[in-house]
């Protein structure tokens, strides 16, 4: 089902997506096949779904993909999409960080379009890559942070760029969780494994996981520019390769200050990204776990509560929305928002006409660029022994 108010995009047909990674055992893979479908706006027909060639076609054959169009690596499925003259449209990138460079590459140099898992790339110099080649080729990339596509975030920015909250002077995000509050990576439990490896993840653990969706979800919603910041990462339970808890202040252009708090060994929390934003007029809160809710308290005035789809939420939210007030929507319903945009952006393309302004909030490859940096500039403040850093220029990892 469209959503109301959104265009359909004028393509006469579905975007043909393939998938690199999301093969069996993997998490968010299906919630990206559910997220490319909910709109209807795409049909899955080509993947290289696992690193092992034997798993990866037993993945496609359980997902209904022609044997001939189930791929043994990402570059295969590249070079073969290009040739075919019904060949992908569109690639979706959800396997281990380490991964996501090679692959957005191979697909933009094949002349198909990219979404990929956050974060972009391990290092700066392969983040300024692929800058460069979505660039050179013209291509759309978009990167999944979710969260920018639940409403009441789309309303946060609308009312901020509006000016309702005036200058902004203090911004807090925390994204806490608890399930790495033991070493759940020593029992081969295959999410803990790769996100608490060096090798897989990169040097950012926690940071990298989840303090990139807070940092992406500050800079979405306000707008700011980070300039420098300070960290202290942890890594709480024994043996542990990368962070696990992180506490970093942060200093925007402009003078704005923020606290960024991400941990994944706080007992009592499951998903429990927050943020609160503070200006010289008014400001709002909004909480993941409670997701269709937004607390505005104008300065001097009582605390007001604005619904996903009731009095108050403007065109940015209802563009956004799906099903009537109070019926609940969330996670799902946000990664669907990205990937309908995206099939706007594309479409758009393919029948040679301009996208609807509204569908351009995607992250893109800048805005990796920029959590990539955020990320490094984190572990450099770190190891550096908590110290203020420009988190602008940190040097390529």
């Amino acid at each position: 089902m469209a959503i109301e108010g959104k265009a359909d995009g004028g393509s006469a047909r579905r975007l043909r997506l393939g998938m690199v990674g999301g093969g069996e055992g993997a998490f968010i893979g299906a919630v990206h096949r559910i997220a490319a479908r909910l709109d209807d706006r795409y049909e899955l027909v080509a993947g290289a779904l696992a690193s092992e060639p034997a798993r990866a076609k037993a993945s496609a054959a359980a997902l209904h993909i022609a044997p001939e169009r189930a791929y043994g690596s990402f570059a295969e499925m590249a070079e073969r999409e290009r040739a075919r003259p019904d060949g992908i449209d569109v690639v979706a990138i959800v396997t281990p960080n380490h991964v996501h460079h090679a692959a957005a590459k191979a697909f933009l140099e094949a002349g198909i379009h990219v979404i990929c898992d956050k974060p972009m790339t391990t290092t700066l110099a392969d983040a300024q890559d692929l800058v460069a080649t979505v660039a050179r080729t013209g291509l759309v990339f978009g990167l999944t942070h979710n969260y920018t596509g639940y409403p009441m975030v789309r309303q946060m920015r609308a009312m901020i760029a509006d000016g309702e909250l005036g200058e902004l002077r203090l911004v807090q995000v925390e994204y806490p969780q608890d399930w790495l509050t033991t070493p759940l990576e020593d029992t081969g439990q295959k999410q803990a494994s790769w996100r608490t490896d060096p090798a897989r993840s990169g040097v950012g653990g926690c940071v990298g996981d989840i303090g990139s969706h807070a940092f992406n979800l500050a800079a979405f919603t306000t707008g700011l520019e980070l300039d420098q910041l300070l960290a202290d990462l942890s890594s709480f339970v024994p043996g542990r390769r990368l962070d696990d808890n992180c506490n970093i202040l942060l200093r925007y252009k402009g003078g704005a200050r923020g606290m960024l708090w991400a941990s994944q060994v706080a007992p009592g929390n499951e998903n429990a990204l927050r943020i609160r934003i503070y200006g010289t007029k008014a400001g709002l809160a909004w909480q993941q776990e409670h997701p269709n809710h937004l607390q505005v308290t104008p300065l001097g005035e009582p605390p007001c509560l604005i619904t996903r789809a009731g009095a108050g939420a403007g065109a940015s939210a209802a563009r956004a929305s799906r099903i009537p007030p109070g019926h609940p929507e969330g996670y799902l319903e946000g990664f669907a928002n990205l990937y309908a945009d995206l099939a706007e952006q594309i479409s758009a393309r393919l029948t040679g006409r301009a996208p609807d302004p509204a569908a351009l909030l995607v992250p893109g490859v800048q805005d990796g660029a920029a959590g990539v940096q955020f990320i490094l500039a984190a572990v450099e403040s770190a190891q550096r022994g908590a110290v203020w850093v420009d988190a602008r220029t940190t040097a390529p990892g």
